[in-house]
């Protein structure tokens, strides 16, 4: 692993973590500290990693100084009953171009993949989203990104590779690993129509923030699909998260991004996970570096929840439900053990996409199924798959 692109954190926070009370975050995880004592990583789950680097960050100059905050905060939680093994990696500072810090986050989050290890990367602008998601061309698999975001950040084909058009060099830059798309919580006056239908003529899936808040739950599935997911503060009513001089009033409350933080910990899919946009300097309170922390709480609860039915283990422990209908036979499968459903379908072993065939859905999927109604997300994988 590339540890010389990581900075120790600063002697300062890890008194500040020592002088914590018995049994705190801060007094369980391990903490990179030292140049000569690296975290040893053989039974470590979930990797923090700091970027400092806030230069194509679209009017937010000063994003990505002043990490420790979050840390500060972090480091005052007290952890659940959790089995698993934090690390704090501490920082990658910005390089001499912005291409060097690119590629220092990928090389890092590509050796923790490696490792089986989650990168928990705290930013930063979220265009570090690109690098995060350049990392797994060394996986050589096709990946998943849900984008939690007010805007798609498509931007125009010409723009330079910043947090506004960062979705569209995903999109279109070589190697081209990306399988599916989803965005969770844009408003449809931040966005163009030619950017939705766009989406749509892509068969990627974005959803209100009015059509999430109305009912959390539907962001499980989406969550439990992904591979990659990256958070924007501006997903955030400003009041909740003033540390964002791109926050507006409407948004996800602070227990509704928790609740969404903890289904991405709770995907046995999710890889990595970003939270983006932070700048410390519009914060009141520290009251962002707050939520930020209580964010990664949740994340690292739902890892420690993971029930491990994805993929399929042994047949008998799930249910099949086999529905006729039009032209088709849809295969729903049900989890004993988590209740979870997800339909198949069927393509040669050959198949590139083959990973991708067995789509996480809901109960009422398979409701409208056997009413003759083939779900929305079967038929936009099924073109993206033939």
């Amino acid at each position: 692993m590339n540890f010389e692109y990581l900075q120790p954190i600063d002697e300062s926070l890890l008194a500040h973590a020592k002088m914590q009370a018995h049994l705190t975050i801060g007094q369980r995880i391990q903490i990179y500290a030292s140049t000569s004592d690296f975290p040893d990583l053989s039974t470590v789950k979930i990797a923090i990693i700091g970027v400092k680097e806030g230069r194509a960050s679209i009017e937010n100059n000063g994003v990505g100084n002043n990490l420790n905050k979050i840390r500060e905060e972090l480091y005052k939680l007290y952890p659940g009953n959790w089995p698993i093994q934090v690390a704090d990696l501490g920082n990658i500072q910005q390089g001499n171009t912005i291409q060097d810090t690119y590629f220092a986050l990928s090389e890092i989050t590509s050796s923790l993949l490696k490792k089986n290890i989650i990168p928990l990367i705290i930013g930063g602008g979220q265009d570090l989203t690109y690098a995060n998601y350049r990392a797994y061309d060394a996986l050589e698999q096709t990946v998943n990104l849900v984008t939690v975001d007010n805007k798609f950040n498509i931007g125009n084909i010409e723009d330079e590779l910043n947090s506004e058009s960062f979705v569209s060099k995903i999109i279109m830059n070589k190697p081209n690993n990306l399988f599916n798309y989803s965005n969770i919580g844009y408003q449809t006056y931040f966005n163009s129509q030619d950017e939705i239908d766009l989406l749509e003529n892509l068969f990627f899936d974005a959803h209100r923030l009015g059509e999430v808040t109305a009912d959390l739950k539907v962001v499980e599935p989406i969550l439990r699909d992904a591979d990659i997911v990256s958070i924007d503060l501006s997903a955030i009513k400003n009041t909740e998260a003033p540390a964002n001089n791109n926050g507006t009033p409407n948004g996800f409350s602070g227990a509704e991004i928790c609740a969404i933080s903890r289904y991405a910990g709770i995907s046995d899919k999710v890889s990595s996970f970003g939270i983006y946009e932070f700048n410390q300097k519009y914060d009141s309170k520290n009251q962002t570096a707050q939520l930020i922390a209580q964010m990664i709480w949740y994340f690292i609860e739902g890892v420690n929840y993971r029930a491990h039915d994805y993929p399929f283990g042994l047949k008998e422990n799930y249910k099949k439900y086999i529905v006729p209908i039009e032209d088709q036979v849809l295969n729903f499968h049900k989890s004993n053990k988590s209740g979870r459903w997800w339909m198949e379908i069927n393509l040669n072993n050959d198949n590139k996409y083959k990973r991708h065939a067995l789509i996480p859905c809901t109960y009422q999927d398979y409701v409208c199924a056997t009413n003759q109604d083939i779900p929305d997300r079967w038929i936009r994988t099924l073109k993206k798959l033939v």
